[in-house]
């Protein structure tokens, strides 16, 4: 296999004002490219893992600028479809940042764009044996178009080739109902490795009732699932977070958490929950995937997911950027209370 995991997703151009303005005051927008499944790869990429993208991206010079980011980023692009119709179209978003007594506002611009064309026919038929891992998520299930139906296609070709299925709920209000969401990731579920889902959407989406590790416990009965995890956010204040994250391992019933990181002062939130799942499956893919090892990892997965994020947080743009030892490092202030004075 020649990548540790490969991802599938919409990529995105994202658009922001400068820092502390508004739109109408500054006239002026930063550009950053991202998307869920994009982040994952870059951070699990950062951390040293082999990575790809799957993705379709339109022919022209945003197409153009979206792989110079995946190069960038370290992903590969071995799997990345050129969309050269004429009208071929790049997801955007607009987001704008806020604080106390305002909140940040996120506007999307992604109608008939070029992933939402991909088929199953369009794809490599050696990318299924291609990756330990593969990860998509719920925004790419709910893209609508042939998008939908080729990642649930995936899905299975990857299951089929043996490869460990990563799969994140994300769910999106924007994009279909949570019945909707509900009945089309009930489909899938039976194929799920690792399945990460925020408290809120077991309830809303899923119907889930009891504490947390009961609803995580309820689809580790359901399901042949290795590990279900769910972090947790309490948003103080748009400019200050506390991030933790619950990890079951399914084989064991053993629950592994961390309150994690208290206040982190806010320079960007995007991504962070995606830096997470990149962090995670990192420690879950360093010392290879087989089937016993996840008990023995998990623990320390959950650590590098829960740092990753809380380092995002501080970080201007989509995606993370980190390097093993300063995960390490952030993980080891963590438990052991070590000073936070400057390194010099």
């Amino acid at each position: 296999m020649e990548y540790d995991l490969i991802t599938m997703g919409e990529m995105l151009m994202r658009l922001s004002p400068p820092v502390f303005k508004h739109p109408a005051q500054s006239g002026v927008f930063e550009y950053f490219f991202g998307g869920a499944e994009m982040n994952v790869a870059a951070a699990a990429a950062q951390l040293g893992r082999k990575t790809a993208f799957l993705t379709k991206l339109p022919g022209h010079m945003l197409g153009q600028l979206a792989r110079r980011a995946l190069k960038t980023a370290g992903i590969g692009e071995r799997y990345v479809l050129d969309d050269c119709e004429k009208n071929s179209r790049l997801g955007l978003y607009y987001y704008v940042p806020a604080d106390f007594p305002s909140v940040p506002q996120v506007v999307y611009d992604r109608e008939c764009t070029s992933m939402r064309t991909m088929t199953l026919g369009e794809l490599e038929p050696d990318i299924f044996s291609d990756a330990s891992c593969f990860h998509v998520s719920g925004i790419t299930l709910g893209l609508g178009g042939s998008c939908g139906e080729t990642a649930i296609e995936a899905i299975k070709n990857f299951k089929a080739a043996g490869a460990l299925i990563s799969f994140d709920v994300n769910y999106r209000m924007n994009l279909w109902s949570g019945e909707e969401a509900r009945r089309c990731i009930e489909t899938i579920l039976p194929m799920v490795d690792i399945f990460f889902c925020s408290e809120d959407t077991m309830r809303l989406t899923f119907k889930k009732e009891g504490c947390l590790k009961e609803m995580m416990a309820s689809f580790a009965d359901a399901y042949p699932m290795k590990a279900v995890v769910s972090t947790q956010r309490i948003v103080h204040r748009p400019s200050c977070h506390s991030f933790g994250s619950t990890v079951l391992d399914c084989h064991t019933g053993r629950f592994y958490e961390d309150a994690g990181y208290e206040r982190i002062e806010i320079t960007d939130r995007i991504g962070s929950g995606d830096a997470y799942v990149g962090g995670f499956l990192s420690g879950i893919l360093q010392e290879g995937v087989r089937d016993n090892i996840l008990s023995q990892t998990l623990k320390k997965a959950m650590d590098i997911g829960n740092a990753c994020a809380a380092l995002k947080m501080t970080q201007r743009g989509d995606m993370i950027v980190a390097g093993p030892e300063e995960i390490e490092d952030i993980i080891q202030r963590h438990y052991e209370g070590c000073s936070y004075e400057m390194k010099r």
